[in-house]
Formats: structure tokens, sequence, C-alpha cells
């Protein structure tokens, strides 16, 4: 027999696979089918199972949620819901953070009486830093399985994903307090250098994937403007190195 149940959460291939494991492991589950864009799976089972038996083997990861077909809901992809939106609105959580940790970095320069560009890139990067760790690290498992799913290092070992969140807190504290500088933008390229490789290639290759940059908390979709958000952490670390040595 054959079930058709919705399933709301899944916002990539990564997600449909994890999906399709955790129901797997079911008895008495013979195939399943998933939809990615419906947000739906078919499951082929010997006996009838009952939907909290299902919805059990999601327990661990509670932003898939199942639920019978039969119910009167709609279930939409995420990815599918962010091309229905213009760039603006998509991107809007990212451009909001730059426009305050910009505003705000700006206006310590102010306080200081005027401007000096090494001084704001600093104050700048330990914003930027301490912000999106704060997104990563309000769902720190969600985020590392986001990342798993495109940077070249925690493909390997899916454990960097949870270090990576922890590094750009320390990176912060770092710029924030002016410790070592040498050492603080030493690491900061060579992090972000690594991190913009799986963002190159994902975007070149066209993967409708969830841009992990603001953890598990909102669902942007990967694009250019990662790039230029990694590479602009690169320019600033690199050219602040060069003033240093």
């Amino acid at each position: 027999m054959t079930h058709t149940y919705n399933i709301s959460g899944m916002t990539c291939s990564g997600c449909q696979a994890k999906v399709q494991a955790l129901l797997s492991k079911v008895a008495g589950i013979k195939n399943i089918s998933i939809n990615l864009q419906k947000g739906e799976a078919s499951i082929d089972m010997d006996k009838h199972i009952a939907t909290e038996d299902l919805k059990a083997a999601l327990k661990d990861y509670p932003k898939y949620q199942l639920s019978e077909a039969g119910y009167q809901h709609t279930v939409v992809s995420a990815i599918a819901d962010e091309e229905d939106k213009s760039w603006i609105a998509t991107y809007k959580p990212v451009l909001l953070i730059f426009a305050y940790v910009t505003g705000i970095s700006l206006s310590v320069e102010m306080g200081y009486g005027g401007f000096v560009l090494m001084r704001w890139m600093n104050h700048f990067m330990a914003g930027f830093f301490l912000v999106f760790s704060f997104f990563k690290l309000l769902n720190l498992k969600g985020f590392a399985e986001s990342y798993a799913m495109y940077d070249i290092v925690a493909k390997k070992w899916n454990g960097w994903g949870y270090v990576y969140a922890f590094v750009e807190l320390a990176l912060g504290i770092a710029f924030l307090t002016g410790y070592n500088p040498i050492l603080t933008n030493s690491i900061t390229l060579l992090v972000m250098a690594v991190s913009l490789v799986g963002v190159v290639q994902s975007v070149l290759n066209k993967r409708k994937i969830k841009c992990a940059c603001l953890g598990d908390v909102f669902n942007l979709p990967m694009s250019t403007i990662t790039i230029i958000e990694d590479a602009l952490m690169i320019a600033m670390s690199g050219i602040m190195l060069l003033t240093m040595v």
C-alpha cells in the first residue's frame, strides 16, 4: 500500500536525502519517493504505519514536520517561495544586517572625531562576525547540516560546521578587542578563503541549496551575494594585513 504525506521544512536536496534516510529506518517501509518542490512524500509500505510513528522518525529534526496529505493545508518548498520574491525581499535580512553594521561602525568613527579606514574596517568586521555567529548559534545543529551541503571542509568533516560558528564568534571578539591583529586577520583570510571555494562551486553549478550564512534562521538561497559577502571579508583582512607587514 502507498500513502502520501506532506512534509514541511525541506529546503534543499540535502534535506530531501536526510528525510528519506530517516523515514527509511521505520520498520515496514519498502520505498519512499519525495517531491521536494511540492513538499510531498509517497511511501510504499508492507502494512499500515501510524502517522505518529513516521513523525517520531523525524523528532530529532523539528524543522521537518510530517502530516497526512488529507489535511487541508498547502506545503510549499522554501526554495520555490524565494524564487517568487523580488531580489530585495529575498535578501532583506542580509541587507539589513550590513546596513546596521555599517551604520554602527561609522557612528563609532564619528565618536573618534575623524574617519580612519583601518579602524573602521576593524569595527565593521567585529560587528559582521559577532552578528553572523549569533544567528548560527541559535540553531547550531541546523547550521552545521546546511553548511555541510556546500563547504569543502564540512563535507569531509561534519564537525567543522559546529567549530566554524565559534571561530566566527572568536574572530568577532578579537576584532572588537584588537587582539593580535596580524594573527586575527591571517585566520580571517584563511577561513573565509576556504569558505569561498564551496560557495563559488555551488553558485557556478547553479545548485538550489540554502545558504548557511545566517544559520538555520532564514531560508536564503545561495547566490552571488554570498560570494560578495565572503570576498568582502577577504579583501578587508588582506588590506589590513598589508598595512601591518
